[in-house]
């Protein structure tokens, strides 16, 4: 299903994705971050709490294929990706908060994402390698790590690391759109309903949940729609890269189905919520205080 082509490409796309990531921060971005906590705890609990539940909870409804299974498990642990930065963006929410959100979720996935998958595959009675998802984490942070120093050496090489970083989070989509499906489109046929359930449930659950969590929580709407997003848009190709270089064979085959899946709706569902977004009452808005971070 992900030829070795495809595994080099992907191997090079998730390496400039986490450079990029890295080339936006600096050490002080950290140290404003935790004089200032709120928002970042509230997107890790929202990250490794709520997610990794409805992952579970889809897998345990649909009851789908033990491959499946472990697809949405890893799916729904995975951090927030680059893409979410982009639709804060647009949706006009918080790209500071959220770009902090992300490398945060991204470096805590260390330990969070091996302890949470073992936590619900346990409870599914599924077979994780955790010891190859550390080691592949590790090895991701690498590159997040030169990203921070070629800002600290050049802001302008940093900038523009960082822009393809986030650029490469679309292209990702488009690639698998003119790559991967026609070459699997017998096999999207085939995929049960379920499974695009699940996909798409991940996505919109993630975001509703993450929104009104935040609002219930009196986070300026601002930085409720930032929670939302990237409480919602997990990075799909960190999952697609555990999957490849975890996992061989036909079982890798059929684990990418749920984040490739993912990764091409949840453009969609983003796209959609960023339309809804930039339609709130910006006065409204305006008579609120603002926020914390």
């Amino acid at each position: 299903m992900v030829s070795p082509l495809e595994q080099a490409v992907l191997a090079l796309m998730i390496f400039a994705i986490m450079l990029g990531m890295g080339a936006s921060l600096t050490p002080r971005d950290f140290y404003l971050a935790l004089r200032r906590p709120y928002g970042l705890m509230i997107g890790l609990v929202s990250q490794y709490g709520f997610m990794p539940l409805i992952g579970f909870l889809l897998a345990t409804l649909l009851a789908v294929p033990e491959a499946i299974a472990i697809g949405i498990l890893i799916m729904s642990c995975m951090p927030g990706g680059t893409t979410s930065n982009i639709f804060t963006y647009f949706s006009k929410g918080n790209l500071a908060l959220s770009v902090l959100m992300t490398v945060t979720s991204t470096v805590a996935g260390v330990v969070m994402i091996p302890l949470v998958l073992v936590i619900y595959a346990t409870a599914l009675d599924l077979e994780i390698p955790r010891e190859n998802i550390i080691a592949t984490l590790i090895l991701l942070l690498v590159p997040v790590g030169i990203g921070m120093v070629l800002r600290k050496i050049n802001a302008n090489i940093g900038a523009v690391t960082e822009f393809f970083g986030s650029v490469l989070g679309v292209v990702f989509i488009l690639f698998l759109i003119v790559s991967w499906i026609p070459r699997n489109w017998q096999f999207l046929l085939e995929t049960s309903g379920s499974t695009y359930v699940a996909a798409i449930g991940i996505g919109a659950a993630g975001i509703t949940i993450g929104y009104f969590f935040a609002r219930a929580l009196k986070l300026h709407p601002r930085n409720a729609r930032t929670v939302a997003l990237e409480t919602g848009i997990q990075n799909g190709p960190l999952a697609l890269a555990i999957i490849v270089f975890t996992f061989s064979g036909e079982e890798a085959d059929a684990l990418t189905a749920v984040p490739v899946l993912y990764s091409l709706f949840i453009v969609i569902i983003a796209t959609l919520v960023t339309f809804v977004f930039r339609r709130a009452n910006a006065a409204a808005e305006q008579r609120l205080p603002d926020g914390l971070l």
